[in-house]
């Protein structure tokens, strides 16, 4: 008996992403008006950055068109190592074709060993366990709970204008409103204070009752730096009153100011009790982050065989994952990546603080490596102070915003308002950038100025245009 074959049809050949690309190309703020999120479709438009990139390599990104960009913020700090580095993805591409496994969960996965020992080897002080999570608020989140384990106690200490992630938890610690309104009721006990006050944290950890004081070395939101002796007069009164002392370096970490951890430049005496990594560690390929923590409080959370997995996460330790984070601290440490930020940075830290005397609005330039705030202050000739006013009347965050427009859309460079209602332009650049970088940030730069301080002037008439949009916008 002749048996029945199966009809011989052509198999798919499955998705083809460079056809889907190109298919698509363009329709990006189409299809996020649709589907995603058209608030934002709004204000990127309003503020024109409605690009659409189709290519990124290091420091550098191009649009449809074939402009070419200078990513000043490197998707708030992700790309380091900059945008597709050759090296790490080699690394990735040798492991994908290994076809090695990834996520059996019943086991001890090798290589999230393997980066545990390599980022306790670059911390400044003693760090005895590493929990691996996905992003840097799922990082906060977990220092919270270790804290709270640690310790018994319930309270956290926090700082005005802090940023540790949108999570609930870390939400809760987060010292900005214009992102916690709306999301009430928060964790209890969680108290703000002001950033570089010793006193009113000594007010708080006396209390008793404070599990952990969490901070970030240099605040993202703003660039505010902490004052000297500051981080490590935090340290000392933590020991002093028994809380843990969490060293939030996301934003900050991973040799953005030209040491590995921002903390460091406090001099050898830091020790924190947990510090938190994410952005750069996995040069910008997947998400991850890492928790480092001294073994005692470790040993408080996961405290016997029952306990052993009382705080975990699907993806955490993925085999993926841990191989970018090995293959970015490879490239950090070849290419000396280090020392160029520290370089690169003074030297557009010094370019910016060379324009104060020639610019009115200019009022103080901070910096640690490339990591950039500009700020600006309420100039002293009339006419400007005039403008000033009108700028502030309309709306707080708009000065420097209109600082940002002419940077993107007349010289194509990135960068961002630091925060709300703050004046100051945020510059967080690759680590990978050079001198001709530097040169057309600072030139462009100093372009954008000369047109601000010409009032009336077109840079004015973009300003009240924009000012107006977000006063009807709000009244809606």
């Amino acid at each position: 008996m002749q048996m029945a074959t199966a009809t011989s049809e052509p198999r798919p050949s499955g998705l083809d992403i460079r056809a889907l690309l190109q298919e698509h190309q363009g329709q990006n703020y189409e299809l996020h008006a649709q589907h995603v999120n058209p608030s934002n479709v709004k204000t990127l438009k309003t503020i024109g950055f409605d690009h659409c990139y189709v290519r990124a390599e290091g420091p550098y990104l191009w649009d449809v068109e074939g402009t070419k960009y200078l990513d000043m913020l490197s998707g708030y700090g992700v790309f380091g190592l900059g945008r597709n580095h050759p090296d790490v993805r080699r690394v990735l591409t040798d492991f994908l074709n290994a076809e090695y496994p990834s996520l059996v969960k019943m086991e001890a996965p090798l290589l999230s060993g393997v980066l545990a020992a390599e980022l306790k080897k670059r911390m400044p002080n003693p760090l005895d366990m590493v929990f691996f999570a996905n992003s840097g608020a799922e990082g906060v989140e977990a220092a919270i709970k270790y804290a709270k384990c640690a310790t018994g106690r319930p309270g956290i200490i926090y700082c005005k204008k802090a940023y540790h992630g949108l999570t609930y938890g870390a939400l809760s610690v987060n010292g900005d409103d214009s992102f916690r309104s709306g999301f009430e009721p928060y964790l209890p006990d969680c108290r703000m204070i002001d950033f570089n006050d010793l006193d009113a944290l000594e007010r708080e950890l006396k209390r008793g009752d404070v599990a952990a004081f969490v901070v970030e070395p240099i605040q993202g939101k703003g660039v505010y730096i902490g004052a000297p002796g500051y981080l490590l007069g935090a340290q000392k009164l933590c020991r002093k009153y028994g809380a843990i002392f969490i060293d939030d370096e996301v934003q900050s970490g991973m040799g953005r100011t030209g040491k590995f951890l921002a903390i460091e430049h406090d001099g050898p005496e830091v020790d924190p009790d947990i510090v938190v990594l994410s952005k750069t560690l996995s040069g910008g390929f997947v998400p991850v982050a890492a928790v480092l923590c001294k073994k005692w409080i470790h040993d408080k959370v996961f405290s016997s065989m029952q306990r052993s997995v009382v705080h975990s996460s699907t993806f955490s330790q993925g085999n993926f994952a841990m191989a970018a984070g090995l293959a970015a601290l490879d490239v950090l440490d070849r290419y000396q990546l280090m020392k160029n930020a520290e370089r690169m940075g003074n030297l557009i830290g010094e370019g910016l603080k060379a324009m104060i005397p020639r610019f009115e609005f200019m009022k103080e330039v901070r910096w640690r490596g490339l990591m950039v705030g500009i700020e600006f202050g309420s100039p002293r000739s009339l006419t400007l102070k005039t403008a000033w006013g009108i700028c502030h009347g309309l709306d707080k965050s708009l000065f420097p915003q209109a600082c940002v427009m002419p940077l993107m859309n007349k010289h194509h460079i990135i960068t961002q308002v630091a925060g709300h209602a703050i004046d100051v332009v945020k510059l967080l650049p690759p680590f990978v950038i050079n001198e001709g970088d530097v040169k057309w940030f600072l030139d462009a730069f100093e372009d954008v100025m000369v047109g601000m301080h010409k009032f009336p002037g077109p840079a004015w008439d973009v300003i009240t245009d924009i000012g107006k949009a977000a006063l009807t916008n709000r009244a809606r």
